[in-house]
């Protein structure tokens, strides 16, 4: 299993970037696909997930209304558009893949994988 992220780079405040992360290597049928981050010094932290099940999104309260969480299920790739990038921002983008369980079905995964990361710089 792979999962390859791409898309990330160095803009500028309020400008836009798109991160695509394909998954291959089996099916994920039923799985959730998540991108969290993870700045210099700091803990890991969630940003936004997409239930293949139902469509159903969530994001993190630092990016709501800003960011936008996408699939396409047959190419089995996730999206994260990022609009209105605050230097906050800055940080290694992991893509993640699966089991999504509980009430908190955004963040907990079992049978999980996960991307190489993306540097998305945001200068101010």
């Amino acid at each position: 299993v792979q999962l390859q992220a791409s898309g990330g780079g160095l803009v500028q405040a309020g400008d836009s970037l798109r991160l695509s992360c394909a998954a291959s290597g089996r099916t994920f049928s039923g799985y959730v696909m998540a991108w969290f981050r993870q700045a210099p010094g700091k803990e890991r932290e969630f940003v936004a997930a997409v239930r293949r099940t139902d469509g159903s999104i969530y994001y993190a309260d630092s990016v709501k209304g800003r960011f936008t969480i996408s699939r396409d299920n047959a190419k089995n790739t996730v999206y994260l558009q990022m609009s209105s990038l605050k230097p906050e921002d800055t940080a290694v983008y992991y893509c993640a893949v699966g089991l999504g369980y509980g009430s908190n079905w955004w963040n907990t995964f079992v049978d999980d994988y996960w991307g190489q990361g993306t540097q998305v710089t945001v200068s101010s």
